[in-house]
């Protein structure tokens, strides 16, 4: 490459990165977290209702750091996560703990949803990277998509101050079609987050199925995100 054309791209990239600002999400006095709530919303520590409020616009992204604090599987559920890998791996694929986590969350152009990344650290070999979106559609009001079409159809509500996410049933779509599968035949999935002060939650997920009992616990310690970034 000829010291012009190396100038002419270094230029194009202070132009490009002129344009890039760090700034602060702003909350959003009637979020869809909190109007899915409803008055249970209250019933949450300020610092998760400050989370949960944030409007993400296109093109942000809120960051959180942690650590794998927790992580158990039964002989079923270790088989699951791994057949689940064909929808994305949405579930541990080892049992390692004291490793590091990370989760980043982005929202959509249209403002209907949010894309969240989950990257957790692994003894050996590459970190498990899984990607997800929520939307606030469905019968339910949040649908979390995974996939080759698998979704699941998420409740909320509010226990000893811990924000739940339940499932309600799982499905598979493509396209129009939407075939609906029971949580039973998978198990019920909860995903809880729950302050534990000083800037800190902690993020769990429970699989339980009504006859193998508890397949996976994990549990991931987090930090606030110290700040937000944008690109024009």
């Amino acid at each position: 490459m000829t010291a012009q054309a190396l100038a002419w791209r270094d230029e194009r990239v202070r132009r490009r990165c002129a344009g890039w600002r760090r700034t602060e999400a702003a909350a959003e006095p009637q979020g869809p977290f909190r109007r899915l709530l409803g008055d249970a919303w209250h019933e949450l520590p300020a610092a998760v209702r400050t989370r949960f409020a944030r409007h993400i616009g296109a093109g942000a992204c809120v960051a959180y750091v942690g650590e794998v604090v927790e992580c158990r599987m039964s002989r079923t559920g270790w088989v699951l996560a791994q057949l689940a890998r064909l929808v994305g791996g949405p579930l541990p694929l080892t049992r390692d703990t004291g490793v590091a986590a990370s989760v980043s969350v982005t929202g959509d152009v249209e403002g209907r949803g949010q894309y969240w990344t989950r990257q957790y650290g692994r003894r050996s070999g590459f970190p498990q990277v899984i990607h997800s979106a929520k939307q606030f559609a469905g019968p339910t009001g949040l649908e979390e998509y995974l996939g080759l079409g698998m979704g699941i159809a998420l409740r909320l509500r509010v226990e000893g101050g811990a924000l739940l996410f339940e499932s309600d049933h799982y499905f598979l779509r493509a396209g129009v079609v939407r075939v609906r599968i029971p949580d039973w035949t998978i198990g019920r999935l909860t995903i809880g987050h729950v302050d534990l002060g000083g800037g800190r939650f902690a993020f769990t997920l429970d699989l339980d199925h009504p006859l193998m009992g508890r397949m996976v616990r994990q549990v991931a310690v987090f930090a606030d995100a110290v700040a937000e970034t944008a690109h024009d």
